[in-house]
């Protein structure tokens, strides 16, 4: 059996997907809100690229939460991942 590690990358990009699809919006609008390139977002959101801090608080601030919620729900998913 081969085991994946869910990296910090993976991690942050699935709770933002998730924190996006939550509120009901689609990468397009979050892209636009946070002034960034929507393919961007999608990489993000698949774990292909890593925000800079900037971005992130970006991304964080147009889905009106925390980054620190952000960062808090990616560190969980990656340790319920390592059990």
């Amino acid at each position: 059996m081969r085991v994946v590690e869910l990296t910090i990358s993976r991690a942050f990009g699935s709770s933002l997907r998730q924190l996006r699809e939550a509120k009901g919006v689609s990468q397009e609008w979050l892209a636009e809100k946070s002034g960034l390139h929507p393919t961007y977002v999608g990489l993000v959101e698949r774990g292909r690229r890593n925000p800079t801090l900037k971005a992130s608080q970006a991304m964080a601030l147009a889905l009106s939460i925390p980054l620190s919620n952000l960062v808090d729900q990616a560190e969980k998913q990656q340790k319920a991942a390592r059990k």
